[in-house]
This record gives structure tokens, sequence and C-alpha cells, in this order.
């Protein structure tokens, strides 16, 4: 759910300091091409290789900064179907009908995604997900989102605050559970994912910074920093809230959360470990780690330069590890790792994925808010489908409004 890092109180984030496997990459040392670029070799640029090339199209893979680095080491992935926008407001603002489709694809790409991360031997815990009543939304309206939910086909259990408790062992007014959620540890995964594209002949260069993209012949060229090119028919780039100026950014905004990270907890976590967040503004999200530790983030501002200012980050750790302490009280909340990150999100909290606006075969997918793997997911679905010549049925809810 968080993106790009931003240093704190630690030398990193937690994903920094487990291990994972080494993405081979090489510097970009003279001209080249191929059928598509991708600028991003984060987890949304790992999950579109994989698709193009198991489609047969060449692809090479840029990123300014290692392989795995930005905003994929920063994210807690909590991946989950659940939109940020309850659809009982997001169909207030496009249409009931759409506001389903975009439920319904959301829970169709976490289910892909758990399928496609056990075809791949890749680690994912399956987890359920208890969604708290809060300010945003209170009892009486959190019944009304689990009515709309189960009537458009997508699973919600009201638990009142007796049930939660017993269950959950969790003391508050209300929660809706769900099933079928995910959590994986993302730098791993886009690892593994860039290893495997790159086996089947995608080529990664790093760091290789694109300075300008201009056309060339009835394709693009991308010249980088150092003056090098890069010809191919398509370009896409997956960098996170990191895009050209001619890219749209309407109806989009930079927030800065923050997040951090337990040691390993000796004593057993909560029941069924699930994933844990609030309808509230600012809210508060956890889940666990394989290895018994919290990830826990939230205390979201509209800012991007809040984590600049003295005594935040402080403010917003004690914050977060007073709310999920009074959550689950016999937990141990001391921070061992804590950082915070920026992040693009959008009005409707669905994001933009598609053809960017004057600039054919130039695609862009943004504004994953908390949503970032699932929607790599759709992002993959929908640009391998595009380049393949077979749209996408549901790319009309999230392309680029002209």
């Amino acid at each position: 759910m968080i993106t790009n890092q931003r240093k704190l109180r630690t030398d990193g984030t937690l994903w920094q300091h487990v291990r994972a496997p080494r993405v081979p990459h090489r510097a970009l040392t003279r001209d080249t091409s191929a059928e598509v670029l991708i600028v991003g070799a984060g987890i949304t640029g790992a999950m579109i290789a994989d698709a193009l090339v198991e489609a047969g199209l060449d692809t090479i893979v840029v990123d300014r900064r290692r392989p795995t680095q930005g905003s994929t080491v920063a994210s807690t992935a909590l991946v989950a179907y659940e939109i940020d926008m309850p659809l009982s407001e997001l169909q207030g603002k496009i249409g009931k009908r759409d506001a389903i489709r975009a439920w319904r694809r959301s829970r169709l790409a976490v289910a892909n995604l758990a399928s496609y991360f056990a075809e791949r031997e890749l680690e994912a815990q399956s987890r359920c997900s208890l969604y708290l009543a809060g300010n945003s939304l209170g009892v009486r309206d959190l019944k009304v989102e689990g009515d709309l939910r189960r009537a458009a086909g997508i699973d919600a259990a009201f638990l009142d605050r007796a049930a939660l408790r017993a269950r959950f062992g969790v003391d508050h007014a209300a929660a809706l559970l769900a099933t079928a959620n995910l959590t994986i540890n993302p730098r791993e995964v886009t690892a593994r994912l860039l290893i495997r594209a790159q086996k089947r002949g995608t080529r990664i260069y790093a760091p290789a910074e694109i300075a300008n993209l201009g056309r060339g012949g009835p394709g693009w060229v991308a010249t980088t920093k150092e003056g090098r090119r890069i010809r191919s028919k398509h370009v896409v780039f997956a960098s996170g809230y990191e895009f050209p100026k001619f890219v749209p950014m309407k109806g989009h905004k930079i927030r800065t959360t923050w997040a951090f990270a337990t040691r390993p907890q000796p004593r057993k976590l909560w029941p069924e470990q699930c994933l844990v967040w609030e309808a509230s503004e600012p809210y508060l999200y956890a889940r666990t780690t394989p290895d018994g530790r919290v990830l826990c983030g939230g205390e979201d501002e509209d800012s991007s330069e809040a984590v600049e200012r003295e005594g935040v980050a402080e403010r917003k750790l004690a914050r977060l590890q007073e709310k999920l302490a009074k959550l689950f009280p016999k937990l141990d909340t001391q921070a061992e790792f804590a950082w915070a990150a920026s992040f693009g999100e959008s009005a409707t909290g669905l994001p933009t994925i598609g053809e960017i606006p004057r600039h054919r075969n130039c695609w862009a997918a943004l504004g994953y808010g908390g949503n970032g793997i699932t929607y790599s997911r759709i992002a993959a679905e929908i640009i391998r489908s595009a380049l393949t010549g077979e749209p996408d049925a549901d790319a009309d809810l999230y392309g680029f409004k002209r």
C-alpha cells in the first residue's frame, strides 16, 4: 500500500533488509531497439514484462534505479481487492454499473494473482480482511456497504462488536469481513518475475534514466541521460508516481503516508492474521509477515512535503503505534523499521491505465492509491490485451479521460 520510500529513522524499509534474488542487469552502452520499452523495474514493470514476453513480444526494461527499488521496496504489500473508495461512495461518482464493474474486476484481479503466483512458484499468503467501522463509515453505513457488496456478488459479512470480539479478539464497534486477499514480499516477487522474463529474452538495463522521448518513424525513440537511444514500437511507463510532463495528471494527487514494521513477535499474533484497516480519515492498516512481524501504516497527508517537517515522523509513528496497540493490546508495537512514502491517488480510487492522449502506442499506469499490486495486475492484463490486439472489456473504466 505504500510507494516511493523516504528514509526516516532507519537505513531503509523492511524489504531492503530481507534477502531476495539479485536481478542481473547491465548498463546501456550502445543504441538498441525492441518492440516494447518498459520504463520502471518495480512490480508493475515486472508483471507487464512477464505478460508481454509470454505473449512473444521483444521487450526491454529500464530503470533509473536498480531493479526492485523505488516504489516496490516501500510497499507494505496488502494485496486486497477492496478498493480505497467504498462501493457505496464510488457508485455516486461513476454510476452504479461502472462501480460494480470496478469492484468485480478488482476481485477478479486478486483471484488471478493467487493463481499467477502459484503457477510461478512465488510465495503468497491467503488472508481474510477486516474493514473496521470508523469516522468515514460508521456502523449503519458499514451495514449498507456490506449489503451493496453482496448484491454485487462480492463477499462481505457484517460483524457486530460481539462477533468481532469473539472471533478475532478485537474490541471495535463493527467490521466487514472478506476473504481471499493476499500478502507477499514485493521485492522478492518482483525480482523473481524480472528474472523469469529475462530468461525468456527480456533485456534489463539499469541505471538508465530516460531523458527524452520523441517520435522515430512509426514508433518512439527514447534517449537516456547518457545519450543512448532505444527505438521501440510501444513505450509503457510503469514508474510509480514519477511520470513525464506530457502524461495528464488531472484528477490525481500525490500524498504522503507512514509505515513501520515491528520485530518478529515471540507470541501468537491476532487470530487468522487478517488484513486490517479502518473506514476512517486518517486511517490505519496492518498485516502480518511469515516471520511474525506486524506491518502497520496510515496517517496519510495530502502534502508530499510533510515528511520534511520537524517532528512529523515521530508523531506519525507514535500515533500509528497507539492505534495498533488499542486494537491488539498484547502486541509489541516497538518499531524496528519505519519509513514514509509518497504515492499517487485518484479522485475515484481507481487507477488510470491506458494509452496516453495524443501519444499513440505510448502507455502509462498511475494513481494506484492503496491497491498498488492489485492494480499492477490489472495494468498487465489491459496492456497485454491492447498490444496483442485483444482489447480488454474493462479498459474503458481505467483509460485516460479525454
